[in-house]
């Protein structure tokens, strides 16, 4: 009897089905995995501004009629001015830095004299903090009002792009105080339509 068990388990051993791979509970197990990180990821929302550089032979154009309006970032105050004319206001540093909320006002009064414009640009010094940039550009594109619990934003000059300062003495119109840059076209002597 001894022997025949031993055959019919050898037996049975040979004919016996190959185990099987069961892939449900690793389903299972990635399932809940995803549903865990979706659940705990954090999404950042990016905010891209979009600006427009200044073509390479933008001083050789003819401004267009109207207001070009400008500011400028100097390292001791804000100067709003216009391409055509020239200066319209100068925001000198206060003791916390910047005078942004003067900047703000004046935009908000420009923009309710010129409801369709929306481009504006922005001028720097060498040696601007990025911050201060980010700051004056913020000014620039929206306005925020405290509406009760609510902040409401109003569209200033979203349409903003960047360049360089001209020298300081060539700010003023017709001012001859400053020998401008070897690129740059002073106020006075730029070419009106």
């Amino acid at each position: 009897m001894r022997r025949r068990s031993y055959q019919v388990r050898k037996l049975l051993r040979h004919h016996r089905k190959p185990a099987e791979l069961l892939l449900v509970p690793m389903i299972d197990i990635f399932t809940v995995l995803v549903t865990f990180l979706l659940m705990t990821a954090v999404f950042s929302r990016t905010v891209i501004l979009e600006l427009k550089l200044p073509p390479a032979n933008a001083e050789f154009t003819p401004p267009p009629p109207g207001l070009q309006l400008e500011v400028i970032v100097r390292k001791d105050a804000l100067v709003v001015d216009d391409r055509n004319s020239g200066p319209l206001a100068s925001f000198p540093n206060v003791a916390s830095g910047y005078d942004y909320e003067a900047l703000s006002h004046y935009l908000q009064q420009v923009k309710s004299k010129f409801p369709d414009k929306t481009d504006a640009t922005v001028l720097l010094e060498p040696d601007i903090p990025y911050d201060v940039v980010v700051q004056v550009m913020d000014r620039m594109r929206v306005l925020e009002v405290n509406a009760g619990l609510d902040i409401v934003q109003y569209e200033l000059f979203p349409d903003v792009s960047l360049g360089d300062a001209p020298a300081e003495g060539a700010a003023a119109n017709g001012s001859a105080a400053a020998a401008p840059a070897p690129n740059a076209t002073p106020v006075s002597q730029r070419r009106t339509p």
